[in-house]
């Protein structure tokens, strides 16, 4: 699939310009593979950290490697001052902002009964309310371009539920929920906004499943494997790319369980 270096401006013309892109949670796992991606498709991307700046160079370094532009920018996604910094910040440095991937999330997992309000209260902040913060601080910059790509990272849990994850489960909803009414008020500006919900992933999160855990999810997994952090940047790849123009306010699950 080729990607377009070119950005729609508002007459609908396509103008041979930069593109830049944020992604945030960028430090490991499926945003450090979403950042990846980005870059191989000619994007210049930030790669947003919260606690691991070793880790995220790291990433920063695989990017120079291919070729392309990265920076890594620290910014708790759930204090509105420090990613309205780290936007303002993307356009000094870059000069627009394309894409905004809203990846970063946390676990605390617990039955409702043993749930303490911190738990609840630091994953709806990480997981919903920094989708929001995040949002609302690339608005001003995506409303002037005329353009611009919003894809939030869910989850299949918001969809379904999982015992001992009420809190992530209702973040990820609440998610789904607002990607659907922030496309609609966008839609004027030709900004879209799109939800990827991964199933079960190879990633640190799912590295701390038991044995017995494991098995018991690969027997409702036909292809008797978890997903790939890259196949879900495969999907986010094409979202911000040109072929998907059309779409907005949609829910593209990469997943193959039965459920």
């Amino acid at each position: 699939m080729q990607i377009s270096t070119g950005d729609r401006e508002g007459d609908g013309t396509v103008q041979e310009i930069h593109r830049t892109a944020i992604v945030t949670g960028a430090s490991r796992g499926i945003g450090a593979a979403i950042a990846c991606r980005l870059a191989r498709d000619g994007f210049s991307v930030v790669v947003n950290y919260k606690n691991d700046a070793q880790a995220a160079n790291s990433v920063v370094q695989a990017i120079s490697q291919l070729g392309a532009h990265a920076v890594a920018v620290r910014a708790d996604v759930a204090d509105y001052s420090e990613v309205v910094k780290m936007a303002e910040e993307t356009v000094e440095r870059f000069g627009r902002i394309n894409v905004l991937v809203n990846n970063a999330g946390i676990v605390r997992d617990a039955l409702v009964q043993s749930m303490t309000e911190e738990e609840w209260d630091e994953v709806i902040d990480t997981n919903l309310k920094g989708v929001f913060l995040c949002s609302k601080a690339v608005l001003k910059t995506m409303r002037k371009q005329r353009a611009g790509r919003i894809i939030n990272i869910a989850s299949i849990v918001g969809q379904q539920g999982r015992r001992g994850q009420a809190n992530y489960a209702a973040a990820k909803a609440g998610v789904i929920a607002f990607s659907k009414s922030l496309a609609q008020e966008l839609a004027p500006w030709q900004v879209t906004v799109n939800v990827v919900a991964p199933g079960f992933t190879e990633t640190a999160m799912t590295g701390c499943l038991t044995e017995q855990a494991r098995v018991k999810i690969l027997e409702r997994i036909p292809l008797g494997r978890l997903c790939l952090p890259e196949e879900v940047a495969g999907m986010v790849s094409f979202l911000a790319s040109r072929e998907a123009d059309y779409i907005s306010s949609q829910v593209f699950n990469v997943d193959c369980r039965v459920v």
